[in-house]
């Protein structure tokens, strides 16, 4: 497995960046919070989208349930 070392950030979230040569995929999860948010994408872009419909989705989530959403440490 080959490891590439970018960070996302989308609305004071950051996530890495990993490629694996097996599934020919990018793929990580959102760090400095518990809960775990993943996402993936055969392409820089669709990661990249991906990324911020995790959050997007995560965010609206916490709204509707009405709970604070983790902020992330730092």
């Amino acid at each position: 497995m080959v490891y590439m070392s970018n960070l996302l950030s989308y609305k004071n979230y950051n996530g890495t960046v990993e490629y694996s040569r097996k599934d020919n995929c990018l793929f990580r999860k959102i760090i400095g919070i518990k809960s775990l948010l993943s996402y993936e994408g055969s392409s820089v872009q669709e990661l990249e989208q991906d990324f911020k419909n995790v959050i997007d989705d995560y965010l609206a989530d916490c709204k509707e349930r009405n709970i604070e959403p983790e902020q992330p440490y730092k």
